[in-house]
């Protein structure tokens, strides 16, 4: 690993805070470890790519229904689903300072080792730690109830799957999308947003007849789907793979199980999404504790029987955090060093921001905000920048993704033609601002900055 590699992350964890994407939960009273707050860029980058999810998951769909289930769930759901007795990772607490890490991470043991110089550091035999996070609800102590915080979101929809039967009355196959926090006791969270303690999952739970050959089919189908998904966030291909689970890696309700993995400068390749064949583990389970049918009753067979389900399951914090290790770029302009993040168009923050070239002339401010005006309402995320010099603004907008700039001058006082600067090559073209809405909505969508005429009348 290069030395550029090694400090992309304290690069990007930097550029988060001081351009308003991401900080430290509570930051201001110590902060929380694996707690992290989303500012307003990191919120819109965030929103953009749950969007795309929900896009081509539900609303691009005949198949598939959107829900949202509640965030607090009886412990006897998590019985029921084998997250009690099996949702646990190896637990070593260090003899001096009676600190815990998960005896499955050699670089956390040595990490910790590394701070007792003076002591060699020993350990206790591993323990089972239970990673559900527990609270209870209720005024009595006597009378509460023991509830968890859902450490996974896909129980909320095994458990629902009887009320969508009744009243959404679908056919099989057809799949439950929902996207909702979840919570982690973790041990050790680190890597900045790859292992936290609160964070956001997108999932579809697909159900389908149990037979085996259909089974194959649609396994196969979604893990397609999921992968070319996955790169549409904007990755170079050779730093995605698929990779399936040898068996005694699988989760305890996995037929099969697969990993879409990202090549992280950090730790290699690291799990960006799952896609797993459930089997009928969830639907079974949850109709042999809670003593509900769970089944599917198919009029044209005339038969009844619990379906299967292939899951597809990543991430949101996770998918941020690849994504601007994916686009995070520095080059140079004019012997100038530069960075930008390279990012979609479709998961941008901004799309362009408007600028008068110099904001202490009051002519060129107004008809920069006339043109602001006239973009934001066909461009919702359309911006205005009139902070510092225009270079200066220049290497912001780049640095936050912002896909082009408009530029008023003089000359557009003159003639209506503005400056149009593309962020990844910053080549400028000349355009007239009745064109400006139809030419960004086509870079928007993927027409290249090269491909345009240096001037647009």
């Amino acid at each position: 690993m290069s030395k550029s590699e090694e400090t992309k992350m304290e690069k990007i964890v930097s550029l988060c805070k001081r351009r308003g994407f991401i900080f430290q939960g509570s930051e201001i009273y110590g902060g929380l470890a694996g707690i992290y707050d989303y500012g307003p860029l990191g919120n819109d980058l965030r929103h953009n790519i749950k969007q795309y999810f929900w896009d081509k998951f539900v609303t691009e769909r005949e198949d598939t229904y959107g829900m949202s289930a509640a965030i607090l769930m009886p412990s006897r759901v998590w019985e029921a689903s084998g997250h009690t007795e099996l949702f646990t990772d190896p637990l070593v607490e260090c003899k001096i300072c009676h600190e815990r890490v998960r005896a499955d991470q050699p670089e956390a043991i040595s990490d910790h080792e590394g701070k007792h110089k003076k002591e060699k550091a020993e350990w206790s035999k591993p323990t089972v730690f239970n990673l559900l996070v527990e609270t209870k609800l209720g005024a009595s102590e006597n009378t509460a109830t023991n509830v968890n915080l859902r450490g996974e979101i896909t129980q909320g929809v095994h458990v629902n799957f009887k009320n969508i039967l009744d009243s959404m009355h679908p056919k099989i196959p057809f799949g439950l999308v929902q996207i909702g926090k979840a919570f982690r006791n973790e041990i050790t969270p680190r890597d900045f947003l790859f292992r936290q303690r609160e964070f956001e999952q997108m999932e579809l739970q697909y159900y389908i007849k149990p037979e085996e050959e259909e089974g194959r089919r649609q396994f196969e189908y979604w893990k397609n789907f999921a992968f070319e998904w996955y790169a549409g966030l904007g990755f170079k291909r050779e730093n995605l793979r698929l990779r399936q689970h040898v068996a005694d890696e699988r989760a305890h309700y996995a037929k099969d199980a697969w990993d879409i993995e990202y090549k992280t400068p950090f730790a290699g390749w690291k799990e960006a999404w799952g896609i797993h064949h459930r089997g009928d583990w969830d639907l079974r389970r949850h109709k042999e504790y809670s003593g509900v049918d769970m089944s599917y009753y198919d009029e044209e067979k005339k038969e009844r029987f619990i379906p299967w389900d292939i899951e597809c399951s990543g991430g949101v914090d996770r998918a941020v955090l690849f994504v601007l290790l994916e686009v995070y770029t520095e080059d140079e302009i004019d012997g100038e060093k530069r960075v930008y993040l390279k990012l979609a168009p479709r998961i941008a923050p901004h799309k362009v921001a408007i600028f008068p070239l110099l904001k202490n002339k009051p002519q060129l401010v107004e008809k920069a905000r006339e043109i602001y005006k006239m973009l934001k309402k066909e461009i919702p995320s359309a911006t205005f920048d009139d902070n510092g010099n225009i270079g200066k603004r220049y290497r912001r907008q780049d640095e936050i993704g912002t896909i082009t700039t408009v530029t008023i001058d003089f000359q557009t006082l003159d003639d209506n033609t503005v400056t149009l600067r593309d962020r990844d090559s910053a080549k400028q073209i000349r355009i007239n601002i009745y064109r400006l809405t139809e030419v960004i909505d086509e870079i928007v969508h993927g027409k290249l900055f090269s491909e345009f005429p240096l001037e647009i009348k």
